[in-house]
């Protein structure tokens, strides 16, 4: 399908944010992959924020996969609580860890393929992690990245994995990790669901959106 943009005006519009947000990064506290993969599951309907609060003691405690594996139920699940979920959450972290375990050493895989048969993962946690913990390029697409790429013109799908692979089409490779950084810190800032804050907006000349309100 013929996206509604070219890949040279993407590129402009990411450049931009390039410049707006010089210091986007994963926002998730971390030291591990393993953590890192932790973070990521429970950041589901949660933000990274809360999170953090929690992953800051949750570490301590449980700060490899053998310690999680070993984790009683209702422990972790009142550890977790406020990240939402916490029943589908304690128990994803419990079978991941031990899937970890039996499967790969401890590890944590570094591919694709091999993380999203994990409990709890699915691929926008997969990229997370190969993308920030391993430097493996891959298109993270959360409700962030889900609306801007709409509003830019960069994708007209719905489906988190169609919109994945527009805009792995639409942007080089070694920009796919960042420029989910870039969306998800834009998203926060100023291209807020459900109302946009365009009129404070610096990428008022290169956003297909602004441009066709202003046609109207």
């Amino acid at each position: 399908m013929k996206l509604p943009v070219t890949r040279k005006k993407a590129l402009a519009l990411l450049q931009q944010l390039y410049r707006l947000y010089p210091d986007a990064h994963c926002a998730l506290h971390y030291r591990t992959p393993f953590q890192l993969l932790v973070a990521t599951i429970l950041s589901a309907q949660c933000t990274d924020v809360r999170v953090n609060k929690v992953t800051e003691s949750l570490f301590e405690k449980y700060p490899d996969p053998q310690t999680l594996a070993q984790a009683d139920l209702p422990v972790l699940e009142a550890d977790i609580r406020s990240t939402g979920f916490y029943r589908n959450k304690a128990a994803n972290l419990i079978g991941c860890a031990r899937t970890l375990l039996a499967r790969h050493a401890g590890e944590v895989p570094k591919t694709l393929e091999n993380l999203v048969v994990l409990p709890g993962v699915g691929r926008k946690t997969a990229n997370v992690v190969l993308g920030n913990a391993f430097g493996v390029p891959g298109m993270v697409v959360d409700t962030h990245v889900k609306r801007l790429a709409r509003r830019f013109g960069w994708t007209v799908n719905v489906t988190p994995e169609k919109i994945e692979q527009d805009l792995c089409r639409l942007l080089p490779r070694e920009h796919w990790v960042q420029s989910s950084h870039l969306l998800i810190w834009h998203g926060r800032e100023l291209c807020k669901a459900p109302v946009p804050l365009c009129s404070f907006c610096a990428l008022q000349q290169e956003c297909p959106r602004i441009g066709v309100h202003r046609a109207r």
